[in-house]
């Protein structure tokens, strides 16, 4: 009799033990949280968290700060963990983008997806650059010199002041999320985006979106970086408004989903995404996804996939300038009943 009163007491344990609500964390940029210009899946990671929970992680500007402060920026104005992280990081490259984690993910193993919920993102400074160098952008020929230019961010009215006649509305978004790739390529360069995810420089990435990345290392760790207030698709010159933001982002492993490439979707969209050297097979990549998603997903015929895919779906060239060619097809959520 006693052993059976017990056992509810037991079973009411074990319940307990094997439920563990989603906790929130914090992780700052600093000099020992950060990745500077790399992805591997031999990087130590920042932060353990379980699938479910959520961080709210601070990234730092690409920028050294000397050429801010040269540029216009106030001293005051520049975030004394960047001059830490430039002082005393060592560990750099081959890639130039400063990447805070990586996050290890308890649970995700390679095959899995990561599905990355971005829930806000707010601007960490005051202001944002834009500049272009020598060898670099689309038109390196027409721009054989180097520029920056800073740009004041008004954070109530969110707006970039590009001129006293010309503001852009701020859309911040991180231009490189992503997880570490297979073990076998060893550290790769943050600049080109690939298979896991990396520097997609998608500007539809905003708060209220979701990022699916293929996992490919165990605990996936995902890192992010190169903050950007806004940017046009495309990203011409090889920067957008380049700034420091913070962003609260829930990381849920998906044993349910198996991709190949990274996926997105928004309130009013799906977005599939195309990776290529080549613009012309970074562009058909992204029509073999669509297709696919529509397949899979939306149970059409192939052949109605693809004609859907020439009618109702827009496809945009991500961006054009970072080894890898991005060309993101939105495919709209209102068109299915």
């Amino acid at each position: 009799m006693e052993r059976n009163m017990k056992l509810p007491v037991t079973l009411l344990l074990l319940s307990m033990a094997s439920w563990c609500p989603a906790a929130t964390f914090e992780l700052k940029a600093t000099p020992s949280t950060v990745v500077w210009g790399y992805y591997s899946a031999s990087a130590k990671p920042a932060i353990r968290v379980q699938s479910g929970d959520t961080v709210r992680i601070e990234s730092a500007s690409n920028r050294d700060p000397g050429v801010l402060e040269a540029a216009g920026v106030p001293a005051s104005d520049i975030p004394p963990a960047l001059r830490q992280i430039y002082r005393d990081v060592k560990d750099k490259g081959p890639g130039p983008h400063i990447l805070t984690g990586p996050v290890y993910v308890e649970g995700a193993e390679p095959g899995d997806v990561l599905e990355v919920r971005i829930q806000k993102i707010d601007l960490a400074v005051s202001f944002a650059y834009n500049a272009f160098r020598p060898g670099a952008g689309f038109l390196p020929d027409g721009f054989p010199y180097a520029r920056t230019k800073i740009i004041s961010l008004d954070r109530e009215r969110m707006v970039a002041k590009f001129s006293d006649k010309i503001e852009i509305p701020c859309r911040p978004f991180f231009g490189s999320m992503g997880v570490a790739p297979p073990e076998e390529n060893g550290r790769i360069s943050s600049m080109p985006p690939w298979i896991h995810a990396g520097n997609l420089d998608n500007k539809d990435l905003v708060a209220g979106t979701t990022l699916f990345i293929p996992v490919h290392a165990k605990g996936a760790l995902f890192a992010v970086g190169d903050g950007h207030a806004g940017q046009g698709n495309g990203e011409v010159d090889v920067t957008a408004l380049e700034t420091a933001l913070t962003g609260t982002l829930q990381f849920i492993v998906r044993k349910d989903m198996h991709l190949n490439w990274p996926r997105g979707e928004t309130s009013t969209h799906y977005i599939v995404m195309g990776i290529h050297e080549d613009l012309t097979e970074a562009a058909k990549m992204a029509v073999r996804e669509a297709i696919d998603f529509l397949v899979t997903e939306k149970h059409l015929t192939r052949d109605d996939a693809y004609m859907l895919s020439s009618t109702a779906v827009d496809f945009n060239s991500t961006q054009l300038v970072d080894g890898n060619k991005g060309v993101h097809g939105m495919i709209p959520k209102a068109i299915f009943k």
